[in-house]
């Protein structure tokens, strides 16, 4: 597949640039003014900087310049003069203004950081896919200590999570399908990024930041203050962001990885694995979901082999987005009754995650134990094995220690004892915990 590494990993080569004049914003002077008129009629009165703040623009040699043109058009004026400069003066929108952005309002009534042209935010996701990060045995080790994993299980994820690749994780549930690959996005997704809060095409805006999914790495509390390793004063526009790891589940449909247009406010929010440009978008649960696995599949077979994805506007227009995503599938379900061999093929890694042996379950429940500060007793793990594995034939699963003794200490809490490992405590935990499975 086309996913290469180098569209995962930066070393935070490119930053925003520096804003002095309107050309250096790529926006038309009417854009700016509109958006100016905008924030006034929907904020009130307000000083010069903090229009400029509003919209992440510098006031001197931008947003003056657009105040200055909606006061000699009339749409604005001046109420009350700062003692420090233009950037002080109060501005109040006229009637003619309030008419105007009425008329604004009927195209988008989006207000807040300016949006970047569709080409500069292009060259950032190009720029910013960096160098290689190579990952051995030992990094991998490293990266998932937290983990208990079979051999055969890590001599898989190695060479997938060095290849940047997409990746379908499958097994039975409980077996940390999940918390593998969200160990494999922060082993290969350490460096930050900078993306746009929102972008400009056609005349068209769409949001790209997005609080719930986008953690930022610092706060920018004024406009420009964009710190960079030159101390420089970088486009406001921008945010720096830890690299986006993703997920979804069977809430997940089509519709969800096509810019979804608000018909009310009249500008587009960025689908999933456009956010996701630059990190990891993670399918969880894949198959439960309401579409069908072969539609689903059928949606990323060009931009998994191309690096490229095309969304559409309302207005017909096709655009070009980069695809600079590992996407990872994971799925409880064989993967032979989703999709048939074809469509397997193009996932590059397919990767088992196994139950644990007795020895790893014994592992993973010290390591419980630890957590939960309740003191490891291998005799009465064994006997746990014995009476509720082995002679039931039960399965075993990653996450069944984890469960038992969160029942234990449930009981032990009612009980208004110290939660132990003992015959008696434990029978009761698994017999409450396995009496449905």
């Amino acid at each position: 597949m086309g996913n290469d590494p180098q569209t995962i990993i930066s070393n935070l080569d490119w930053e925003p640039g520096v804003i002095h004049t309107l050309e250096d914003t790529g926006l038309s002077s009417a854009f700016v003014q509109d958006m100016a008129l905008k924030v006034l009629y929907l904020r009130g009165q307000l000083t010069g900087r903090a229009v400029a703040e509003t919209m992440h623009l510098p006031f001197q040699g931008v947003v003056s310049h657009a105040l200055d043109f909606l006061k000699r058009e009339q749409m604005c004026e001046i109420k009350g003069a700062g003692s420090l400069g233009p950037a002080s003066y109060e501005y109040v929108i006229t009637t003619k203004g309030m008419a105007r952005t009425r008329e604004l309002m009927e195209r988008t009534t989006y207000v807040g950081p300016a949006p970047v042209p569709w080409e500069d935010y292009i060259e950032a996701i190009k720029q910013q896919r960096g160098r290689r990060l190579s990952i051995n045995p030992i990094t991998m080790k490293k990266a998932l200590a937290h983990l208990v994993l079979e051999e055969s299980v890590f001599a898989k994820i190695g060479p997938a999570a060095n290849s940047g690749k997409s990746m379908f994780l499958y097994g039975p549930p409980g077996n940390g399908k999940t918390t593998i690959a969200e160990a494999i996005g922060k082993m290969i997704l350490k460096e930050d990024m900078y993306i746009p809060y929102a972008v400009e095409v056609d005349g068209q805006i769409i949001k790209v930041y997005d609080e719930i999914n986008h953690e930022l790495v610092e706060e920018t509390p004024d406009l420009g203050n964009t710190s960079s390793l030159s101390g420089r004063k970088l486009d406001a526009r921008w945010v720096r962001i830890h690299r986006p790891a993703i997920m979804v589940g069977g809430e997940l449909t089509l519709d969800g990885l096509e810019l979804k247009y608000d018909t009310i406010n009249k500008y587009y929010e960025a689908p999933f694995q456009m956010k996701a440009n630059g990190g990891m978008f993670l399918i969880d649960d894949f198959g439960r979901q309401q579409v069908r696995p072969r539609d689903l599949l059928n949606r990323w077979i060009v931009p998994m082999e191309k690096n490229i994805d095309f969304l559409s506007l309302h207005t017909g227009r096709k655009i070009e987005v980069p695809f600079a995503v590992l996407i990872v599938f994971s799925t409880n379900l064989p993967p032979r009754d989703l999709v048939d061999e074809a469509f397997l093929r193009r996932i590059r890694h397919k990767i088992e995650i196994t139950s644990p042996s007795y020895e790893g379950y014994r592992e993973i429940f010290k390591r419980a134990c630890q957590v939960r500060n309740v003191r490891y007793n291998e005799q009465i793990v064994r006997y746990l094995l014995q009476e509720y594995y082995i002679k039931r034939n039960q399965k075993m699963r990653a996450s069944h220690p984890r469960d038992i003794l969160d029942q234990l200490k449930d009981i032990a809490d009612y009980l208004g004892v110290e939660p132990q490992l003992t015959k008696e405590m434990i029978d009761q935990a698994a017999d409450a915990y396995f009496v449905n499975l």
